[in-house]
């Protein structure tokens, strides 16, 4: 796909869903950066791993003017449920309607494992400024230290 959105592009507009059903959307974050961390799966171990991190971290990113957002397909249930077990902090949304922002962005896509493959989220990172534009991305995120390098760059921002 080579529509999808890269650095200095705007990040495509979304409404994505809260766990407690309200929407979420683009211009809630108008005038802040924006983290939106995609991941593949709610209450896995490199999910939990990753939303416990950013959770530890809200407070930091909200001194640097950042807002997080957490997204992945799982249900607004789910996304309660996984809140609760684990006492996180960092806001969640659902991106569970075909041609969502992670269709939009190229991150929803053919994944394979033990030969079969299958429609998954790739862990991806997005830091948009404070004008809308995606000024940094972090593919095939690997978990550990992840959300301290993610800090650090919107710090810089």
């Amino acid at each position: 796909m080579s529509n999808v959105p890269t650095v200095g592009d705007a990040l495509p507009a979304f409404t994505l869903t809260a766990p407690d059903g309200t929407a979420v959307r683009t211009a809630d974050f108008a005038g802040r950066k924006l983290v939106l961390f995609f991941y593949p799966k709610d209450d896995t171990p490199g999910c939990t791993t990753e939303n416990k991190d950013f959770s530890e971290l809200l407070d930091q990113f909200a001194a640097a003017n950042t807002a997080l957002l957490g997204v992945s397909k799982d249900t607004p249930a789910k996304h309660l449920k996984f809140i609760a077990k684990h006492a996180l902090t960092a806001p969640l949304a659902s991106d569970a309607e075909e041609g969502g922002v992670s269709d939009a962005l190229g991150i929803w896509t053919e994944k394979s494992m033990y030969g079969r493959t299958y429609m998954g989220m790739e862990r991806t990172t997005y830091l948009v400024d404070k004008t809308g534009k995606i000024a940094q991305i972090w593919n095939k995120v690997k978990v550990k230290d992840h959300a301290d390098d993610v800090l650090a760059t919107a710090k810089a921002l």
